[in-house]
């Protein structure tokens, strides 16, 4: 156990782009770093009878409480809705949420078996898939591309217009670095033509971005939308996901944030509870992008972002979403592939077989 969580803590800064929007989220409050909400639904009798005034009228067959981990940024965003019906008894599953904000620390509670379930950046699932000898499997793609070149310069359109300019971003030999080397070499660019300056934190280039107009920072959301809020002269000019989508290949897949997996012994053994836990994520997730300003105060109310007209602005932006089944695996297969090309560490070492993916 020690080794594995020891060779998941050294990888863990490949997949630091929902770090990014989690571990220094911008205008958050500070919450004890973990926070966990138990929820057990259809257990008593008060609980049986809210879940029917709901209209769930059926009582689930199968009683264990799922352990849902997340990180604090868009992955949980996606799931308050679900949150917000759980502590309402209005889910047929029992549920328990903890939301961290630290990548290892989340798949540390998976491999301890604290999680059965977790939102994790979508490199790093394939890092737990080989050190946990493939007994983990991706349920469905929860968040799309979060990273966005911002500049007060408003002459930058596409990829190319990068060329001969310096572009400040967050860790060096993480996903962020590698999707913009990605998209920067299929526009037949190299660090000879665009330079890249890295700092230690996403504050750090919002700083550069305030004192030099014509600088270029590639930062995820909420970030994003929290540096723009503070300087009213910054632009998104990149959307990095539809630079990454317009240089794509026959399988080179879309750019992944973030994916839901689960452990190979509770789907087995709680594949009903799982099915019903992915429906309601999905409708969260629809929730979140159809009700924004509602979505924006249960954002607040979990101290994922402190003030719900941030949250507002930035949920369009997150990439929330619910991908399964085998457009899933078409689009997740595609960017580890990319990855792998690039650096194989990236995704562990070699790329997941087919039972790494949730086909049912």
């Amino acid at each position: 156990m020690k080794k594995v969580l020891s060779a998941l803590a050294s990888l863990a800064m490949t997949a630091v782009v929902l770090t990014g929007c989690a571990k220094n989220s911008p205008q958050t409050s500070a919450p004890a770093q973990e926070s966990t909400t138990a929820v057990q639904s259809s257990k008593d009798q008060e609980t049986t009878a809210e879940a029917e005034a709901a209209g769930n009228t059926e009582a689930p067959s199968d009683t264990y409480t799922l352990k849902i981990g997340s990180l604090k940024g868009p992955t949980s965003m996606g799931l308050v809705g679900l949150m917000d019906k759980a502590k309402k008894g209005k889910t047929h599953n029992s549920y328990e949420f903890t939301m961290v904000t630290a990548p290892d620390e989340l798949l540390g509670k998976v491999v301890s078996g604290e999680l059965d379930v977790a939102l994790i950046p979508a490199n790093m699932a394939s890092i737990l898939y080989t050190k946990t000898n493939h007994n983990i499997t991706v349920l469905d793609i929860n968040t799309l591309g979060v990273l966005y070149a911002v500049s007060a310069d408003d002459s930058i359109h596409t990829t190319a217009d990068l060329k001969g300019r310096t572009v400040y971003l967050t860790g060096k030999g993480t996903t962020p670095d590698y999707a913009l080397a990605h998209v920067l070499k299929a526009n037949g660019l190299t660090t000879d033509d665009v330079k890249l300056e890295y700092k230690s934190e996403a504050a750090e280039v919002a700083a550069v971005l305030k004192e030099k107009p014509d600088a270029v920072g590639l930062l995820p959301q909420p970030f994003v939308t929290a540096a723009m809020a503070q300087n009213d002269q910054l632009k998104m000019v990149l959307d990095l996901t539809k630079e990454w989508d317009a240089a794509a290949k026959d399988g080179s897949g879309s750019l992944v944030t973030g994916v839901t997996v689960c452990k190979n012994n509770i789907l087995k053994d709680h594949q009903e509870l799982i099915n019903q836990f992915l429906a309601d994520r999905k409708e969260s997730a629809e929730f979140v992008n159809t009700n924004v300003s509602e979505a924006a105060a249960l954002v607040a109310a979990a101290g994922i972002i402190e003030k719900a007209p941030v949250a507002e602005k930035a949920i369009p932006y997150c990439s929330i979403t619910y991908i399964d089944g085998d457009k899933m695996k078409s689009m997740l297969s595609g960017y580890l592939n990319v990855l792998f090309e690039m650096d194989p560490q990236t995704v562990g070492g070699a790329l997941p077989g087919d039972d790494f993916y949730y086909l049912q």
